[in-house]
C-alpha cells in the first residue's frame, strides 16, 4: 500500500504535511525525512486509536473479525 504525503515549507522553515488518504493524520519536521518518518509516527497512533475506539464499540456483541491484505 503506498500513501501520499502532501507537504508545504512553513513560514518558520519548519516542513508542514499530511497524509492525502487520511487526512486527520498531520505533522512536521525540520527536514523532509524527519517529516516523512513523524507522518508514519502519527498515522501509526492515529490507527491505534481508531481501532481502539473501534474495539470498544463491539464490546460484548458477537462479531467476526477477518484480516485484510492490503496489496
Amino acid at each position: 500500500m503506498k500513501l501520499n504525503a502532501i507537504i508545504e515549507k512553513g513560514e518558520s522553515g519548519w516542513f508542514v504535511g499530511q497524509i492525502e488518504e487520511m487526512p486527520a493524520v498531520i505533522s512536521q519536521g525540520k527536514t523532509i525525512e524527519e517529516l516523512k518518518s513523524n507522518l508514519l509516527d502519527a498515522l501509526y497512533l492515529y490507527l491505534d486509536t481508531q481501532k481502539d475506539q473501534t474495539v470498544k464499540e463491539y464490546e460484548g456483541r458477537t462479531i467476526i473479525r477477518e484480516e485484510l491484505i492490503l496489496a
